[in-house]
């Protein structure tokens, strides 16, 4: 399957990497090759990185770094879950722990030159699978720094386990995709009514 990229950020992508359609458990980081693959998909590491590293590391350090990848996913999970409840309360040890996953992953920055002329990005400095894990904590970072907690919402749809950012301006979004999950709540319910 597929990695899917619309809950509007990469850390809350990173949590639908496990998914549950129809009640059967999927997992898209099962491997250290997939890892890879599903940061170069989120934009998070240059596939030229990505080529490099896994011809330069062993498959079993990727596959740690995988392992470790999906314990974090739980754990960010678990946080994001009681930060939506409760946005004041005590993450001192949470936070901690973010910024130990933070220091193992280097950024450098540099100027480019764009369409719009020119500008500074940032480009992550991974030399091991073992850093790999900090770009995706790059993103918890700022989505717990830049986000409202209310904001991040499970699909009420019943049969679905994704996650998403609600940008609307509304604020009323209820499922991952409209024309997907809102579609098949809508049909259950006309045919609910017919009966």
């Amino acid at each position: 399957m597929k990695p899917l990229f619309l809950a509007n950020h990469p850390a809350i992508d990173f949590l639908n990497t496990h998914l549950a359609p129809d009640g059967r458990s999927v997992e898209l980081l099962g491997t250290g090759t997939a890892f890879l693959e599903w940061l170069v998909a989120a934009n998070l590491l240059e596939k030229k990185r990505a080529l490099e590293l896994a011809r330069h590391t062993s498959g079993k350090a990727l596959d740690s770094a995988a392992e470790e990848a999906r314990r974090i996913r739980e754990w960010m999970r678990a946080w994001l879950t009681r930060w939506r409840s409760s946005p004041q309360g005590d993450y001192r040890k949470e936070i901690s722990a973010l910024n130990t996953l933070l220091s193992r992953s280097t950024y450098r920055r540099l100027v480019v030159r764009g369409d719009g002329g020119l500008s500074v990005v940032e480009r992550p400095q991974v030399e091991a699978a073992g850093a790999l894990i900090g770009l995706v904590a790059s993103q918890l970072a700022v989505l717990i720094t830049h986000e409202q907690p209310e904001l991040i919402k499970e699909c009420a749809n019943p049969a679905c386990t994704l996650w998403f950012l609600d940008q609307t301006k509304s604020h009323r979004r209820l499922f991952c995709s409209a024309s997907a999950c809102g579609n098949r709540v809508r049909v259950a319910a006309f045919r609910h009514r017919q009966r």
